[in-house]
């Protein structure tokens, strides 16, 4: 089958398992999810979804999430745009066939109970905050992915003297995007925030501008870039607020004229003679911070990162994150941070490996673990935690001790002085080594970060292995499917992990 055709096959297969097109209200995608907003979660069939050859898994939190991996979702979703698209153009607003048909007043009262249901456990200020830094930087990891490759290779050739009239161009493809970041998170910050993208662009592009450099401002010459990313987000935000303030007292016929000029002009000074200072601190100390504490930390430092992030993944908290780790690469040319926070993939690889040896008479599990175990290797970890380990609990718990123990491992070697760092962010595990970089060379760099995920590996293992089930946890895991069959009829099976799984995280 053409890959186009199956992308639409996997399409054509997911839309009548979530209700159809017009259960869908809204769609989008991550590095490796499909996320839907539903009308009705009640007409979604998990079971059946799961079942989907290409579905790793599903997730609920404000969007309903279908685990696809990085690469697949960003083919499938087109073709799923596409099918929904064509079922609203033939079937508006088709009924279930087996539902009796709602009142206006029944819809809407069930739609502002399912409403009001989503915000109590899921639209918390502070998430819904995370979630906006998210949608801003989320979009920019494929081009901070392929020019941090660039920018390894272009390392690499640099340090062989291997064409040597090739690689200034390497380095102004690796480089371009760096130099401009700052007008794309202006863009998708406005965007966002609910203004105009352009504007909150134009106001960006302010920090980058060379001419900044004869501007003072506190007493001292500004630079170009300075403040990065946090002050292209801070300006941005402010030209929405003034952009919506415009909007509200500008008479309609001078609207055109008078509110973008007025939403550069106030914000472009406030940013100026403001935000580019006290941002360029503020990022000045998160790179002080980051290597005070790992120069310092070091091991316990490690330990700590790589041993609370799946937590921090299961409750949002990461995307808090990301504007730090992009400030990292702006400032240093990496990240220390992520390859340690990519220890926690490791610890949860090796508990799935000590979870398919200790239950080897449920096939349903050990089949689970089989077929997501390549995707953990290369860092996406979705499948394993909320079809392997988060539903078992005490496994979820000895993945987070092995990941301590990787980002220990990594952590200590920082505290020596052998910096370890990704140029970009978004891909783990495996897939992180065409993006490692350091203070002392790539070879010494790639030999910690694998020594990371071995140790990752094999504390992981043995944390579960011989602290992750107990005996009540065995015997009710432990049983095969044959042996059930043959009990049904007496005793209930025992539920598999996935149906155990929690409905949101």
């Amino acid at each position: 089958m053409a890959t186009e055709d199956k992308n639409r096959a996997t399409a054509a297969a997911i839309l009548p398992l979530v209700g159809g097109a017009a259960n869908v209200s809204s769609i989008a995608h991550c590095m490796t999810r499909l996320r839907l907003g539903l009308h009705d979660r009640s007409l979604v069939r998990d079971d059946a979804l799961k079942a989907v050859p290409a579905v790793m898994g599903v997730v609920e939190d404000d969007t309903y999430q279908i685990v696809l991996g990085p690469g697949t979702v960003a083919r499938v979703t087109p073709e799923f745009e596409k099918l929904v698209a064509e079922g609203r153009a033939a079937a508006p607003a088709p009924a279930p066939a087996d539902a009796a048909p709602l009142t206006a007043e029944e819809l809407a009262a069930q739609g502002a109970a399912m409403k009001a249901a989503r915000k109590a456990k899921n639209a918390t200020p502070f998430k819904l905050f995370l979630r906006k830094i998210a949608n801003i930087f989320v979009p920019l990891i494929p081009a901070l992915i392929g020019c941090g490759i660039i920018a390894g290779l272009n390392g690499l050739l640099v340090n062989l003297e291997w064409l040597p009239s090739v690689t200034p161009a390497l380095a102004a493809m690796a480089s371009g995007f760096m130099a401009l970041i700052a007008v794309f998170v202006g863009y998708n910050t406005a965007k966002e925030f609910g203004g105009t993208p352009i504007l909150g662009g134009a106001v960006a592009a302010i920090i980058v501008f060379p001419g900044v450099a004869n501007i003072e401002a506190f007493g001292q010459k500004l630079s170009p870039g300075q403040g990065g990313v946090l002050g292209a987000l801070a300006a941005a935000v402010l030209a929405v607020y003034v952009e919506k303030w415009c909007r509200r007292w500008v008479p309609e016929a001078l609207d055109v004229l008078v509110t973008p000029t007025l939403t550069v002009l106030i914000s472009g000074l406030v940013t100026i003679f403001g935000l580019m200072y006290v941002a360029g601190e503020v990022s000045t100390a998160i790179g002080d911070f980051a290597d005070w504490l790992l120069s310092n930390g070091g091991a316990g430092a490690g330990l700590i990162l790589g041993g609370f992030f799946l937590p921090l993944v299961m409750l949002g908290l990461h995307q808090a994150l990301i504007p730090i780790h992009t400030t990292l690469i702006e400032q240093q040319g990496y990240t220390v941070l992520l390859p340690i926070l990519a220890m926690a993939g490791a610890g949860q690889v090796g508990a799935a490996i000590a979870t398919y040896v200790r239950l080897p008479r449920n096939e349903s599990i050990r089949k689970t673990i089989k077929s997501a175990l390549p995707a953990g290797f290369l860092g996406v970890g979705e499948p394993l935690i909320y079809g392997v380990s988060l539903p078992l609990g005490r496994p979820f718990i000895t993945a987070c001790v092995g990941g301590a123990f990787g980002g220990a491992f990594v952590g200590f070697f920082n505290q020596l002085g052998d910096a370890v760092g990704s140029t970009a962010i978004g891909p783990s595990g495996w897939a992180l080594f065409p993006l490692l970089d350091g203070n002392h060379g790539l070879g010494a760099t790639i030999a910690i970060y694998a020594g990371g995920l071995v140790v990752g590996y094999l504390a992981g293992f043995l944390a579960t292995y011989f602290f992750g089930f107990s005996g009540e946890l065995l015997a009710e895991f432990n049983v095969s499917q044959e042996e059930d069959a043959a009990t049904g009829a007496a005793t209930p099976a025992p539920e598999t992990a996935a149906q155990k799984a929690p409905a949101s995280v």
